[in-house]
């Protein structure tokens, strides 16, 4: 006899597929599917690196201190960081395209309750909903690239992604420098509207309702909340911990980093004890048998930290060490950003007939170059020396950004392909909110060791000797990391 959900799932007519939609719009679909994801990627992304040229003229709006004004950033880092693990369950419980609508349509709410805010703790929740929506959505390309491009075709598709991802904190950053000037700080939350709607409208046309697999989303176990919690916590001790490493508290540091430390140990006890009781995991720790995989999420960690570490340092190297203008550093910035989309472009075309660990391997090589080369300068070195030296490291994270995914996640099994995306990229922002700490501490150190600070007006040797350590250690990061790059090279075949 046929039960009722039988019957019932016999009349229903299947959600739309990627092969369904494929039938539909012909070859093509995917790079229309591809265009849809990136636009959004691109929103949550500017959402994250636009909102510091408006933090200024917010903290004279709401009479703010540096450090309430701080939490616009981290508030946004913490929101996005924990919520990129819960992307496996939302697309396996509600489909591409219901996941994909709410987090637009969160990063749309956020960015108009931002712009109309009248109250700082209006604006706080605003940048934690826009936290949550790019978190969440930043796993997704990654997902599916590797489900709807043959493996010849998904370098190509990673470099034209990464592409115009990378464009999006290219140019925001000097958008939104002329709109602050012209229509004030609430202008910059508004900026993601535009591209909300538009993401709205293509994922209605060409994203599928189904989960991952092309199977359609169904009721399964719940969320793991305790895992999210623990994940939560530790984030947040861990951002605050090195935070307070670079005031006057090290206590304060000291029993954060501590919780940080307890609280994931714990988040990887309970995964394992949840996975043996049959339960679904956050985190999937089976990803991390796969050794590609597992030294993927090394080599993820580091180049987050020499990443964000760089984005921060390099600004205020230019500003403090060699006593050049605003407009100077983001005009000498501003090459390497395009060459860095044109290299993503070619390499992602490279990575569909090479080896990825090598692409990965020649990347960080260029970017530990960069950082070596920074070295060399002096107060009275040619201008053109400080262009040459960043383009050569923007480069290398172009080698870089379109080979490593591909390279940690192809081995997976395709079952594994969300988790391994989702936790990739937490293994990665976790890098980078290490990252900018570390510059941050190793500079102060370096500086005081000089008998130097950043407050002191005048610059000498001893200050531009202090940056050279601090980019000395970013170096050796980098090479460390090619030792974990080397690991990407797939294991020969027995038999």
């Amino acid at each position: 006899m046929t039960s009722p959900q039988t019957s019932e799932a016999a009349i229903a007519p299947a959600p739309p597929s990627i092969g369904s939609l494929r039938e539909r719009y012909g070859e093509r679909y995917r790079w229309y599917l591809l265009l849809s994801v990136m636009v959004g990627t691109m929103a949550s992304i500017m959402s994250s690196t636009i909102v510091n040229v408006a933090i200024p003229g917010m903290s004279h709006h709401f009479s703010l201190g540096q450090e309430r004004a701080q939490w616009v950033s981290s508030g946004f880092m913490v929101a996005m960081t924990v919520s990129m693990l819960t992307t496996p369950w939302l697309l396996s419980r509600y489909g591409y395209r219901r996941t994909y609508v709410g987090t637009m349509l969160l990063l749309l709410v956020g960015g108009i309750v931002g712009g109309v805010a009248n109250d700082f703790s209006l604006v706080l929740f605003a940048r934690v909903a826009e936290g949550l929506a790019a978190g969440v959505v930043q796993p997704i390309p990654a997902i599916i690239i590797l489900r709807a491009f043959e493996p010849h075709e998904q370098g190509r598709a990673s470099g034209i992604f990464g592409m115009g991802v990378v464009l999006a904190p290219a140019i925001g950053p000097s958008i939104g420098g002329v709109l602050v000037d012209l229509f004030g700080w609430r202008s910059i939350f508004f900026m993601v509207v535009p591209f909300c709607l538009a993401s709205l409208w293509l994922a209605y046309k060409f994203v599928p309702k189904t989960a991952p697999g092309g199977v359609a989303a169904v009721r399964g176990s719940g969320l793991d909340a305790r895992g999210l919690a623990l994940g939560t916590v530790g984030t947040l001790c861990l951002l605050n911990g090195l935070v307070a490493l670079r005031g006057d508290s090290p206590l304060q540091a000291a029993l954060l980093l501590a919780g940080a430390l307890a609280s994931f140990g714990v988040f990887v006890w309970w995964q394992r004890r949840l996975a043996a009781s049959g339960g679904t995991p956050l985190m999937n720790l089976a990803l991390f048998r796969y050794r590609q995989f597992a030294m993927g999420s090394v080599v993820a960690f580091i180049y987050g930290t020499a990443l964000f570490g760089s984005t921060y340092l390099l600004p205020v190297y230019m500003q403090v060490g060699l006593h050049l203008s605003a407009s100077h550093v983001g005009t000498i910035l501003l090459p390497a950003g395009v060459v860095l989309a044109l290299t993503i472009a070619g390499v992602g075309r490279l990575a569909d007939k090479h080896p990825t660990w090598v692409l990965v391997t020649i990347g960080l090589a260029l970017l530990a170059a960069s950082f070596a080369l920074m070295m060399v300068l002096r107060l009275d070195s040619a201008l053109w020396l400080l262009v040459a030296f960043a383009i050569i490291g923007r480069i290398g994270l172009g080698f870089i950004l379109p080979s490593l995914n591909l390279g940690s996640m192809r081995p997976l099994a395709k079952p594994l392909i969300p988790q391994g995306a989702s936790a990739i990229n937490f293994v990665r922002m976790l890098g980078g909110a290490a990252g900018v700490s570390l510059c941050a501490i190793v500079l102060e150190w370096r500086l005081a060791a000089h008998g130097d600070s950043l407050a002191n007006p005048m610059t000498s040797p001893a200050r531009l000797a202090a940056f050279d350590e601090v980019f000395a250690m970013l170096a050796g990061l980098c090479a460390l990391a090619i030792c974990a790059a080397w690991q990407l090279r797939r294991p020969p075949q027995s038999g």
